[in-house]
């Protein structure tokens, strides 16, 4: 047994290349005639160019796109595979004969078919466009982002504008406010003359002053957030909100109380609350208006562009010479699968006793 396993291996091997040496012909034809047809197939098939165009969900310097949008990345990668803003690529730039496309639905089918968007571990959204044309290539890419752009503004992605009006209104309401308490505290002046505190006073007129401040922030806050954040819960500031407050009211009642100051002096603390209040909401709303207007100046754009698209000098498919060894490999394979399909089925039938087995089975497998 020992001997003869070599051996039956050595004949196994000598079989398999009389097998190969008996359908040469068809091993190494197969190969050689699948080249040439995919050659001149490849030939014919027109070249294709991919332009790339890169952009980043831009931050704006008052953060809009992390307040008003809770993942602007994913939200950009929907809006440039929308239906809506496909359709308006098609319109712009005439896809449907440029496409030879018969009807809009294959056109949008065609051009999905040719745009790939995806998105790196820095968030940087990459578009890539396919097409026969360089030059088109680049301005469908280029075009996607402007889109982007124009849907963007459209829908009030940032909503720049919204908070520049309205800031800009709130700023002028704090100004009127803050005149009226100036004016109201010359004319206490006016009218009780110098008021001199005592330390315990002034510290109450610090106290309280710095307490109206964080409530003026708070107050702020507040409303920019249910203007602008509707998805977010201001219900904790609304509290903190109240607790101030109330530590406020409860500060002026023990001013009151303990400090022993005259009704003059209690005015006069009251009024300078009152314009420590309205400079902080001025000083808050200036900034603020500030911001909007230079994210207004960007005309709502929450996007920037990271690499323009250029008109490729190369084409991109089809790589002819990777695809012709390719039919040539899978050719050159099925050929020799062919030739031990053959030979064994010669076989068969040279083995009586197989066929006979294998008409046994032939039998079993008949419905009838």
């Amino acid at each position: 047994m020992q001997v003869s396993e070599p051996m039956d291996d050595e004949i196994n091997l000598l079989d398999l290349a009389i097998t190969l040496a008996k359908h040469k012909k068809l091993i190494l034809g197969a190969p050689l005639v699948a080249a040439i047809v995919a050659t001149i197939f490849s030939l014919f098939s027109p070249n294709i160019y991919t332009a790339d165009t890169k952009i980043l969900p831009r931050q704006s310097p008052s953060g809009a796109v992390s307040a008003d949008i809770k993942n602007p990345t994913e939200l950009f990668v929907e809006m440039l595979k929308s239906r809506m803003l496909q359709n308006e690529m098609i319109r712009r730039f005439n896809l449907q004969a440029a496409y030879e496309t018969k009807t809009p639905g294959t056109t949008l089918q065609a051009l999905s078919a040719a745009t790939t968007v995806k998105v790196d571990k820095d968030g940087i959204i990459a578009i890539s466009v396919d097409d026969k044309n360089p030059q088109r290539a680049a301005q469908l890419a280029n075009g996607y982002v402007d889109e982007l752009q124009r849907m963007t503004q459209l829908a009030d992605v940032s909503g720049a504008s919204q908070r520049r009006i309205f800031y800009e209104k709130q700023l002028q309401q704090a100004k009127q406010s803050l005149g009226d308490a100036e004016i109201a505290m010359k004319q206490l002046q006016e009218k009780s003359g110098p008021i001199q505190l005592n330390a315990q006073a002034e510290a109450f007129v610090r106290a309280s002053a710095e307490l109206k401040s964080q409530i003026a922030m708070k107050e702020a806050e507040l409303g920019a957030m249910r203007t602008f954040a509707a998805g977010n819960n201001p219900d904790s500031i609304q509290q903190l909100l109240e607790k101030l407050r109330e530590e406020f009211s409860r500060m002026d009642a023990e001013m009151v109380i303990t400090a022993k100051i005259p009704e003059a002096g209690l005015e006069y603390i009251r009024k300078t609350c009152d314009i420590k209040y309205a400079e902080t909401i001025y000083k808050l709303l200036s900034k603020q208006f500030e911001m909007a207007k230079i994210d207004d100046a960007f005309g709502g754009s929450v996007v920037q562009v990271v690499d323009k698209a250029i008109a490729p000098e190369q084409h991109s498919k089809p790589k002819r010479s990777k695809n012709i060894l390719l039919v040539a490999v899978a050719a050159g394979f099925l050929a020799i699968l062919w030739a031990f399909i053959t030979e064994a089925l010669q076989n068969v039938k040279i083995d009586a006793k197989t066929q006979t087995r294998l008409n046994t089975l032939k039998n079993y497998l008949r419905w009838n």
